[in-house]
């Protein structure tokens, strides 16, 4: 890379912090409300994954939507959240495991990487494991493949860093 080149980090991460403080929040309104009374509620979170266990579907759903508001509020991207499929287990009690997708992989990287180079600008990106570098000599033409990239609407939240 020559002295004069500039460049940008395009990656996908997920402030852990506020995901913690938005579960709390989650579990303090859920403790408050009348509706979930006797339900035995629990929003835990392990690693990068967020697990919800209630006593039926519709109080599941209720959770979640609560849990995406206060996501939201914190600035955490919906995009981010891989829902797995409900469970229902002994008891009717309704669980649902969320996972927390961190970083971008390949097949996304590579998605991204033809979407820069289809823009036609003299830019190159390079995938370095889960983060995609952009680098080219004018500044200009990596604001246009900044704003490209947050106009597409990729299935994942992309952030844009050490800009050089």
């Amino acid at each position: 890379m020559a002295a004069k080149d500039s460049s940008f980090d395009v990656v996908s991460q997920v402030d852990m912090q506020e995901v913690t403080n938005a579960i709390s929040q989650t579990e303090k309104e859920i403790a408050q409300r009348f509706d979930f009374k006797d339900s035995n509620t629990t929003v835990e979170k392990n690693d990068n994954e967020i697990l919800i266990v209630t006593s039926d579907d519709f109080k599941l759903r209720n959770v979640v939507d609560i849990l995406q508001t206060k996501l939201t509020k914190r600035s955490v991207s919906l995009k981010a959240l891989d829902y797995q499929k409900v469970e229902n287990s002994l008891g009717g009690r309704a669980k649902q495991v969320i996972k927390i997708k961190q970083g971008i992989s390949q097949e996304e990287a590579k998605k991204i990487t033809t979407l820069i180079k289809g823009l036609k600008l003299k830019v190159q990106a390079s995938v370095q494991g889960d983060v995609v570098r952009v680098s080219g000599k004018n500044r200009d033409d990596l604001q246009m493949v900044i704003q490209a990239l947050k106009d597409a609407d990729l299935p994942m939240n992309l952030q844009f860093i050490n800009y050089r």
